[in-house]
């Protein structure tokens, strides 16, 4: 089941507070009740955003600052860091409405009797929904949730490059040279070399 364990029984008004503070301060080694106090949240009520916050992914379970944290960190990413975290801490019940965080407490409620098949006390359900509201009211939904997780790819245009982007380079000009070697035989006729001689300049010497 895609819902968070972890919830608030009081001080529910605190979390946007919470968060605003966070912003204030450099992500700890540990996100943990100490660190709570210190930022100035000393109640018990205080101390169990901690387990919130491990459920939208801020903390792992030691309590280290995860990515969405650090990008949380970066003010023009985080309303949209928690928004994000909301979504998927809480994806069965944004499998039933896409626009949960528009839904009234009551609506959630009903939602959330559902998705716990009745697993769970009328209280418990209510801490639930407030906690869920809470969270919402300090997301940012009015457009796309950068990613935290995921480094998104974009394609370059393809460019086009024409068939002939250069002029065709012509055939280079030669010149053909024959040698012809001829091997007269030997004799004392003149009458030979004069026919041979003939039969060149006829056959070839004039082409």
């Amino acid at each position: 089941m895609a819902l968070p364990t972890s919830y608030m029984t009081g001080s529910f008004t605190k979390i946007p507070s919470y968060f605003e503070t966070m912003l204030t301060a450099k992500a700890p080694e540990k996100f943990n009740a100490k660190f709570m106090s210190d930022l100035g949240y000393t109640s018990s009520n205080d101390r169990q955003f901690v387990n919130v916050l491990k459920a939208i992914g801020f903390i792992d379970d030691a309590g280290t600052p995860t990515n969405r944290y650090f990008t949380f960190l970066d003010q023009s990413t985080s309303k949209y860091m928690v928004a994000e975290g909301i979504q998927e801490a809480y994806g069965d019940l944004f499998a039933l409405n896409i626009s949960a965080q528009n839904m009234t407490k009551q609506e959630i409620e009903g939602k959330f009797k559902t998705l716990t098949e009745g697993t769970k006390e009328n209280a418990t359900i209510s801490y639930m929904a407030s906690t869920f509201l809470y969270l919402c009211s300090f997301a940012d939904w009015s457009k796309s949730i950068p990613s935290s997780k995921k480094n998104i790819a974009v394609d370059k245009p393809v460019e086009c490059v024409p068939a002939h982007s250069t002029p065709p380079i012509p055939p280079k000009s030669f010149d053909l040279n024959y040698n012809i070697h001829i091997h007269l035989p030997t004799t004392r006729d003149q009458a030979v070399y004069d026919a041979l001689f003939a039969s060149l300049t006829k056959h070839i010497l004039i082409k």
